[in-house]
């Protein structure tokens, strides 16, 4: 048997790049300091005119981009998302989103999979950040291929994208040939009727690893991929919850402001539906190994098939 292909979608951003500069010349990428860690160092090699180390000085960096795209160019920044989220969130709010201007923000290294770096780096909290962004889109990749394309997508549309990226290798699981992305459209990535697990990021894989294990007990899950969960694609949430009547999320972020709390705002106008949050409970991280954290804040396919069958009893 052939090993498992593993991508962590930092160097998928970073290929990405590459290949959209060499066809488009107005892009510029710009890092504070961390060009090796978010992979920017890779458009750097290949394109060095067009890449800007800002230093440690996020805030300052969001605030350049933001001028930089009044004058044509289309500006790719990044840095670990606890920074580029947390520390430049007035500028991206003011600057950026206020504006609306063409700037896309990449923050690689976030949530719990940060591991050893700890708390102070585990950024559970940017997508609750950015979805409070009037104009913000959002965007949460969960493999290589799907990674590449959220990147040209945030390219071609016109104003400013928030994508979330991490440190941890993870599997892929789409096929580059047939695979097409389209910002605020998920994808029913496994059937089932009785019950439905809407996931983002890495928690895609566990959710998909999650509905095979109780297809052996004989319970039908059904597995959505939300890589966008700004716009949040209403119309897949809504069926979802009509025909099988419950739904779980999960997320590597936390259970507050997050994808569950997106799913939960809509489904409680429009189809009151039992719903159940996996995510990260309202605590900080802390350091350890990342497959063992992961597991430890249940987030692994274990703990998604035992709320799936404790939630259909």
């Amino acid at each position: 048997m052939s090993e498992e292909k593993r991508i962590a979608t930092r160097e998928s951003y970073g290929n990405a790049l590459v290949e959209l500069g060499k066809t488009h010349p107005e892009i510029v990428v710009m890092d504070a300091d961390l060009a090796d860690a978010t992979k920017t160092g890779i458009f750097k090699k290949a394109f060095p005119e067009r890449h800007f180390d800002c230093g440690i000085a996020e805030a300052n960096m969001m605030s350049a981009a933001a001028g930089m795209s009044t004058c044509g160019l289309v500006p790719f920044v990044s840095s670990f998302a606890m920074f580029a989220a947390g520390r430049a969130f007035e500028q991206i709010r003011n600057s950026i989103g206020y504006p609306r201007c063409n700037v896309k923000i990449a923050a690689t290294h976030a949530g719990i999979s940060v591991g050893e770096d700890g708390a102070s780096h585990q950024c559970c909290e940017d997508i609750a950040l950015m979805r409070s962004i009037p104009g913000m889109v959002v965007i949460c990749p969960a493999d290589d291929a799907e990674a590449r394309a959220a990147v040209k997508a945030a390219y071609e549309y016109k104003g400013p994208v928030y994508l979330r990226l991490g440190r941890l290798a993870v599997p892929v699981f789409h096929e580059d040939d047939n695979y097409e992305f389209t910002i605020g459209k998920a994808e029913v990535i496994h059937p089932g009727e009785d019950v439905t697990i809407i996931a983002t990021g890495l928690m895609v894989k566990e959710a998909m690893d999650a509905a095979r294990l109780l297809e052996a007990k004989g319970v039908g899950v059904r597995v959505i991929n939300m890589a966008t969960i700004k716009p949040l694609d209403e119309e897949i949430v809504l069926q979802a919850a009509r025909e099988t009547g419950r739904i779980i999320t999960a997320e590597e972020h936390s259970i507050v402001g997050g994808l569950g709390e997106a799913v939960c705002s809509l489904l409680s106008e429009k189809c009151p539906t039992p719903v159940r949050r996996v995510g990260v409970e309202d605590v900080f991280g802390h350091s350890g190994p990342a497959l063992e954290l992961l597991k430890e804040f249940g987030l692994s396919a274990e703990h998604l098939a035992e709320v799936c069958e404790e939630f259909i009893g």
